[in-house]
């Protein structure tokens, strides 16, 4: 491997939204995430939309419109 063009690796903290907080290894020194193993469907068995662009709503605003205009 050449020398000095790799990216240094330290400990990390890494922040969920659920709440759950760990360490693990990366390049940043903190990362904020919205979904961890803990709080993950397939891993929880629970069933969870997430919907983080809005895109339910958006479908919801345009379509309940025209049934009203309709």
């Amino acid at each position: 491997m050449k020398q000095g063009i790799h990216p240094e690796v330290k400990p990390a903290k890494v922040y969920c939204g659920c709440g759950a907080e760990f360490e693990t290894l990366s390049t940043v020194e903190e990362m904020r995430i919205d979904i961890c193993s803990k709080c993950h469907p397939f891993f929880t068995g629970e069933e969870r939309f997430v919907d983080t662009e809005g895109r339910v709503e958006r479908f919801n605003r345009k379509y309940t419109k025209e049934e009203k205009e309709g």
